[in-house]
């Protein structure tokens, strides 16, 4: 912008912090000594010149004064509101200050040029859009405050640097913005200023509005719960008083009802500490309701509770046997518990060193024989609480040890709810499946079991929620498994392990027609006068309809013998009351699923050629038999070598390999043709390919194979075997040995060939399965071969199975 040629001299008004732009009127009072002398003399000046008195409006922003001034008119000189004399100034325009100079009166007189602050017409496309903002965040502004009047002014503003000026009445711009406004001396620029001086404005004002209406809702809603709790307590009161209560009857006094409680001591500081928090804690307090349920749940945990025991040893002992058939081992561990506590309780024993006398058993078998029923028969027997923990698929530390009071939704760990379940200190617990707890990043809940079942610790458990020590030694803790390699060995070894081996075929019987057929009697809605089943069709149902160590299976088979029973009653097909006989199963439910192979024709069963042998095997349900078959490839092929086939493991596949090499160094002694292992290759098979095998135990059974694939002897149908081989043919001893054997008397083996070393576990093999099985100890693989293999006959041709 260019300045105009024509200087001016006009008396200096000076504004202290303050900021006069063109266009604005401004009342200033005279009774300032700087402002009267400036009118006086600007009034002195126009006494020679026409028109009205000018002065020169100038910041002065601590005590420097701005380049640029702004040139008023002094439009009346009268009184102010107050009384005060004043004067009314009108800004005119700009003025760009120069030197001093001289003039009449005290005054400061300076010379200075206009400023040109013309916009060139039509407005260019921008400043028209800039003016339009302008006009409407003005209006916006304008209109929160109520100024209506002032928006149709600001409406009817054409000029840009009269719209640019116009800001100088807002008062939220400070002195610093103010003077930045004068000093600019391009409209457009100036207007720019302004409309983003505006714009800052509003957002703030939009952010200060939006906290004030939020801060405005949470003190409403604090005064709002504020009343309404008021007069939820004045309306308790006066139910209180036409109920004839006292003030202190409140159920909400914890105080009260934890003094009242019979709490340990440590347990009573500790709620106590709690109580004086809740006290102190504000009703809005999320804090307040954490305590609340915490102190529930310990004011609701049975601290002082305890059964007695029952020690009547020979009232237990007899409701073992009536609710369960066999498991001797179970029975005896009871007993002993009850006879040692009995003993104790006598002789003031009951607490020594802090701890009571609980007890930590596993009961490990496979599925169906009884584990999970045996816990309930137990806390009868001892005439204690039960309670069942479910563990399979448990992923979460916290589920044992609980959550830390920390967390939204936190709660004890399942022992702790337990024994709040209980209603007792020393109930008998279940701990289901422990083999099937699972670990991940959550922890691993096995590793939380460790202090629960350790005797010596679990008097002072803590659970990360109740954080104050539970005593659980006087708890019988039952765990129940299915395989005792998944349990880890930290655990495990915190357990006295009691093996459950599965039933004998007469323990079956028993269990069938005093425990299943009356339960499921009852399910089928029918009468024991009504359909009966007689012991031989009980036994033909274990023998030939189920091959498991449990009974299960059989349970299921008598369910669905008496459902078909009913069904054809109801059709008019079958009176009552009938009697199942052991030849009325196959018309009722079928033909039998396991004949043995001893029943089989012999033309018909797997070991009526050459190359394949019976073993025996432990399985995750129990004992059961294994074949073993050998072939060799024909010596045109040129397959030399040794293949494996049936999805077996690394123990297994070695087994193998020094059978193979036991034949190739000692076949000569043994009268066998070994030279076939040298030019033909040997393909070793076991049947039921799709299910993972492994172990040791299986070498002696490879072993003979090949024996009777080289010779051409047939391996004995009655016999089977058990045994790890070395490459000396020494067989050494492997486990399992009863499971072993009752899978062999299920399958209806009579002869039996198991490691010397293995004769002394013989003792946990029920009687009546070794009075049917003619056992045989050895210890060198020539022995197996002598009783496995058939004598040959004279006439007889080997029959040697040839692999394509």
């Amino acid at each position: 912008m260019a300045s105009t040629s024509t200087p001016l001299t006009l008396p200096v008004l000076p504004l202290d912090d303050e900021v006069v732009l063109p266009g604005m009127v401004v009342p200033l009072d005279l009774s300032d000594s700087e402002v009267r002398a400036a009118v006086e003399a600007a009034q002195a000046a126009a006494r020679t010149t026409p028109g009205k008195p000018r002065v020169l409006l100038v910041p002065r922003i601590d005590g420097t004064y701005a380049g640029t001034g702004v040139l008023g008119t002094v439009e009346q000189v009268g009184r102010l509101a107050d009384g005060d004399p004043g004067a009314l100034i009108r800004g005119r325009g700009r003025v760009r200050i120069g030197a001093g100079t001289t003039g009449p009166g005290a005054a400061l007189w300076v010379e200075g040029t206009r400023v040109d602050e013309s916009v060139p017409e039509p407005l260019p496309g921008q400043v028209a859009e800039l003016v339009k903002e302008y006009k409407a965040l003005a209006t916006a502004w304008l209109r929160k405050r109520g100024a209506w009047q002032v928006v149709d002014r600001v409406q009817a503003i054409d000029d840009v640097s009269a719209l640019a000026d116009n800001s100088g009445y807002s008062p939220f711009l400070t002195t610093d913005q103010k003077v930045e406004l004068l000093e600019t001396a391009d409209p457009v620029a100036r207007l720019k200023l302004a409309t983003q001086q505006l714009r800052d404005h509003l957002a703030e004002q939009d952010v200060a509005e939006s906290i004030a209406k939020d801060v405005q809702e949470g003190v409403d809603k604090q005064q709002r719960e504020f009343l309404l709790r008021r007069q939820l307590e004045a309306v308790r009161k006066e139910l209180r008083e036409l109920n004839g209560e006292q003030e202190g009857e409140e159920s909400d006094d914890y105080r009260a009802r934890v003094e009242a409680a019979d709490l340990p001591e440590k347990v009573r500081e500790a709620a106590l500490k709690e109580v004086d928090k809740l006290e102190r804690s504000s009703d809005q307090s999320p804090e307040g309701s954490w305590i609340r349920t915490w102190l529930d749940t310990v004011l609701e945990m049975p601290w002082s509770e305890r059964t007695e025991d029952a020690y009547d040893i020979q009232g237990a002992q007899a409701v073992l046997d009536a609710e369960h058939s066999g498991l001797q081992d179970v029975k005896e561990r009871i007993t002993e518990y009850l006879a040692v506590r009995k003993r104790r309780t006598d002789r003031g024993l009951g607490v020594v060193g802090g701890r009571r006398g609980g007890a930590v058993l596993a009961l490990v078998g496979p599925p169906g024989v009884g584990k999970t029923s045996l816990g309930e028969s137990v806390a009868h027997a001892m005439g204690r609480k039960f309670v069942r923990v479910a563990l399979g698929g448990v992923r979460d530390e916290a589920e044992i040890r609980g959550h830390r009071r920390t967390y939204v939704g936190a709660l004890p760990g399942r022992i702790v709810r337990a024994i709040k379940e209980a209603g007792s200190m020393n109930p008998v617990v279940l701990l289901d499946e422990i083999d099937k707890v699972g670990s991940d990043f959550r922890g691993d809940p096995a590793a939380a079991l460790l202090e629960v079942l350790d005797p010596a610790q679990n008097h002072t458990f803590r659970d990360h929620y109740l954080e104050v020590e539970l005593d659980l030694s006087d708890v019988v803790f039952l765990a129940t498994a299915n395989v005792l390699e998944a349990i880890p060995e930290a655990l495990a070894d915190r357990m006295e392990i009691v093996r459950l081996d599965g039933y004998t075929e007469d323990e079956k019987v028993v269990i069938a027609r005093d425990h299943l057929l009356p339960r499921q009697l009852e399910r089928a809605g029918l009468d024991k006068d009504e359909v009966a089943i007689d012991e031989g069709a009980l036994r033909k149902l274990a023998g030939e309809y189920t091959r498991e160590a449990g009974v299960r299976t059989l349970e299921r088979s008598i369910a669905r013998l008496l459902r078909k029973v009913a069904a054809q009653h109801e059709l008019g097909e079958r009176k009552l009351p009938f009697t199942v006989r052991d030849e009325d199963l196959r018309s009722l439910i079928g033909r039998p699923h396991h004949v043995p192979e001893s029943a089989q024709d012999p033309a018909e069963r797997r070991t009526s050629v050459p190359g394949v042998a019976t073993g025996l095997a432990v399985t995750g349900a129990g004992g059961d038999v294994l074949y073993v078959e050998a072939s060799l490839a024909d010596p045109e092929t040129g397959a030399a070598g040794l293949t494996l086939t049936g999805q077996l493991g690394d123990v297994m596949k070695e087994s193998a390999q020094i059978a193979l090499s036991f034949l190739r160094s000692h076949g000569a002694e043994l009268e066998l043709p070994v030279g076939d292992l040298k030019d033909r290759g040997v393909h070793i098979h076991f049947p039921a390919g799709a299910v993972p095998k492994d172990g040791p135990s299986a070498g002696v059974t490879m072993t003979t194979a090949l024996a009777s694939l080289l010779s051409g002897r047939l391996v004995r149908t009655d016999v089977a075997m058990t045994g790890e081989v070395s490459l000396t043919g020494r067989v050494l001893p492997i486990g399992g040995v009863k499971q072993k054997l009752l899978a062999a008397h299920r399958a209806g083996v009579t002869t039996v060939i198991i490691p010397k070393r293995n004769e002394p576990d013989l003792d946990d093999v029920p009687a009546e399965v070794l009075d049917k099985l003619d056992v045989h100890a050895v210890t060198d693989v020539r022995q197996v071969l002598e009783l496995a293999l058939a004598p040959a006959t004279a006439d007889a041709t080997p029959e040697v199975p040839v692999a394509a």
